[in-house]
């Protein structure tokens, strides 16, 4: 394992306990999109459906069984636990417009056309349009709580990460996979005008505010 894929990994655990830890603490889950959390749990669990059949090693095995636990654990705080403090009112992107073209194109684009490999390929493109439900919510309400820009950041900073971990393998290991880049870039970019907010105005100590 390259340093990149480590620290993307530790750069997401670090985005959703810090998403689960601003629940719990406040109590609310207000300003967090709860169909962006239910499209993250989906893609864990269409990715990781290998998880009693293929043994890679412990790490790879910790790290499903943690991220399919945290996964579930949030979308149950926003929908039991805290669903009194849910925005339903501005949580309203319409997910069947991402998921409708990520299913076609896991028919369409894929290594092998198996229950398995098209599940897996549908983890990979859903997850890099996931985050646009939250997204949405924040540029609808217009404005967003710091704690929330530190998990997006979080988020981000992991697929970045990633990025550079694919050119690290294909140029020391000859390891080129087209739909994990292709969905990272697709989701990298989604980020980038946050990222040029979150550096100029969060960091700054300025309360993130997009036009509604």
């Amino acid at each position: 394992m390259n340093i990149f894929r480590l620290a993307g990994d530790v750069s997401h655990l670090v985005a959703i306990i810090i998403l689960l830890l601003k629940i719990w603490r406040s109590k609310s889950c207000a300003g967090i999109s709860g169909k962006s959390q239910v499209l993250f749990a989906l893609v864990f669990t269409t990715r990781y459906l290998d998880l009693f059949t293929v043994y890679i090693s412990s790490y790879n095995t910790v790290m499903k069984v943690v991220f399919l636990a945290l996964s579930y654990a949030t979308v149950y705080l926003i929908y039991m636990r805290f669903r009194n403090t849910y925005d339903s009112e501005n949580d309203t992107f319409r997910v069947e417009f991402l998921l409708v073209p990520v299913i076609g194109l896991s028919f369409l684009e894929n290594y092998s056309f198996t229950p398995v490999e098209i599940l897996w390929t549908f983890s990979i493109f859903l997850e890099a349009v996931a985050i646009m439900p939250q997204l949405f919510m924040i540029t609808k309400t217009g404005e967003a709580e710091s704690i929330t820009t530190h998990y997006l950041f979080c988020l981000g900073l992991y697929r970045a990460l990633y990025l550079f971990n694919w050119i690290w393998r294909y140029y020391f290991e000859g390891f080129f996979d087209m739909i994990a880049i292709v969905a990272g870039v697709v989701q990298t970019v989604l980020y980038c005008d946050f990222f040029y907010l979150y550096v100029t105005k969060v960091l700054k100590g300025k309360k993130l505010s997009l036009p509604a």
